[in-house]
């Protein structure tokens, strides 16, 4: 992606190869994925100045890190402690990477980081739905 675009053109411009991907199915993990590629974005703009280079090495850590951990945690099998545990962490850096565009605001105009807050906080609802749903599954076994 060398410009922004929005998440439906996203999903249009995404290769086969990832859609065949089993996550694809996941429109939680296509969020995921499409946050990290407007970190990438944002990146460049950071980049631009001293402050903003210290954050960006953090925030592509933990923006990447939310589909890290939900790669690990189905790899590892879902309804299981260590799949809830692995979310749980999962939520931690997204709620890291919503403080790392916090902490960045200042070399972003309001409206992009309102954007970025917003899918950052959908993602969270979606994990610690997920979290929700995947307890209530492990105590009814």
């Amino acid at each position: 992606m060398e410009h922004e675009v929005s998440f439906d053109e996203w999903v249009e411009a995404t290769p086969d190869w990832l859609r065949k991907d089993p996550f694809w199915e996941s429109v939680s993990y296509q969020l995921r994925m499409y946050l990290y590629d407007l970190v990438w974005l944002d990146c460049l703009t950071l980049r631009k100045d001293f402050r903003g280079r210290e954050i960006v090495g953090q925030l592509v850590r933990s923006a990447g890190s939310i589909c890290a951990n939900l790669e690990q945690a189905y790899g590892r099998g879902i309804a299981t402690a260590d799949y809830i545990r692995i979310l749980r962490i999962a939520s931690g850096e997204a709620r890291e990477t919503h403080g790392w565009y916090l902490r960045a605001r200042n070399m972003f105009s309001t409206d992009l980081i309102d954007l970025r807050l917003s899918l950052i906080n959908q993602i969270i609802s979606l994990i610690v739905r997920t979290i929700s749903s995947q307890r209530k599954m492990l105590a009814s076994t």
